[in-house]
């Protein structure tokens, strides 16, 4: 059994910065909606705590979740930061009073939201900062993004990131990319039931790319699958901690972040670090 003190192990994000596999995403620490503060204020600064004293040192954050109300919070709750906290968050999205999400990918648009990110997590230069690519359609689908993707090299160029990632894309988009610069991680939905990225997944391992799933049991709209609550059953397990636990055995470049407002829910995240799948198991899964 893995040690659950490493959290999943590690893996040198971007190449430089040596983080848990297991960290935590703080889009949950809002309100319906994603909008709006958390309707347990005190509870959601104890799981950033929580988080911390675990030995997480990897969040994952934006200013257009809430909007600025995880910015804030991680900001108010963890200040000083400590020496090994990696925070990455993303810019290409505005919100609308009625909680909808719109682009925001103009080169002054994405300028305003790295220093809005600076501001509000006080940060003279940001680690890492996620471009979020917008489709049309709920999939990733490719469009050009050299533009967008050159205004970030040039905010990097610039001192106020240090890295740059992608999210929601496809593998042109990555390819792309790389003719321009370096690419610190791809952040996309994938998990257990959702594997249509698995050449992504693999294309991101032979470049030394982390690959950081989000919604590994389908967000918002949950999948089910008999065999998942079957090996859950097995393990006496979550089906969520089965599906985390497959993805940390799936590749050793990724690297998990998820999210919740609850310390209970926390905690079994965590826990689902010390799971390990057999190769029946595996194979219950594959189907």
């Amino acid at each position: 059994m893995t040690d659950t003190t490493t959290l999943g192990g590690t893996y040198p994000l971007a190449g430089e910065f040596n983080v848990k596999r297991m960290g935590f995403g703080g889009m949950r620490l809002t309100g319906p909606q994603i909008y709006g503060p958390p309707a347990d204020v005190a509870e959601a600064r104890r799981v950033l705590e929580t988080a911390m004293e675990a030995g997480i040192n990897h969040i994952d954050t934006s200013d257009f979740y809430g909007p600025y109300v995880v910015n804030d919070l991680i900001r108010e709750t963890l200040k000083p930061y400590r020496g090994d906290l990696v925070i990455v968050t993303k810019v290409g999205a505005r919100r609308t009073p009625d909680a909808g999400w719109h682009p925001a990918l103009s080169p002054e648009e994405l300028r305003q939201a790295v220093d809005d990110n600076r501001k509000r997590l006080d940060l003279d230069v940001l680690p890492i900062v996620n471009l979020r690519v917008f489709s049309r359609e709920h999939v990733p689908s490719y469009s050009p993004i050299a533009q967008q993707f050159e205004t970030m090299l040039e905010l990097q160029s610039a001192g106020k990131i240090r890295h740059v990632g992608l999210s929601h894309i496809v593998a042109a988009h990555l390819e792309e990319a790389l003719r321009l610069g370096s690419v610190a991680c791809v952040q996309n939905s994938y998990g257990v039931l959702n594997r249509h990225d698995d050449p992504l997944v693999e294309l991101c391992a032979s470049k030394g790319i982390a690959f950081v799933p989000y919604f590994p049991l389908g967000g918002f709209t949950p999948l089910q699958s008999a065999a998942l609550d079957e090996v859950a059953a097995e393990l006496g397990a979550s089906p969520h901690q089965v599906a985390l636990a497959w993805l940390l055995q799936r590749s050793p470049n990724i690297l998990l972040i998820p999210g919740t407002s609850k310390v209970a829910h926390l905690k079994e995240n965590i826990a689902a670090a010390d799971i390990r799948l057999s190769d029946e198991q595996l194979r219950k899964l594959a189907v």
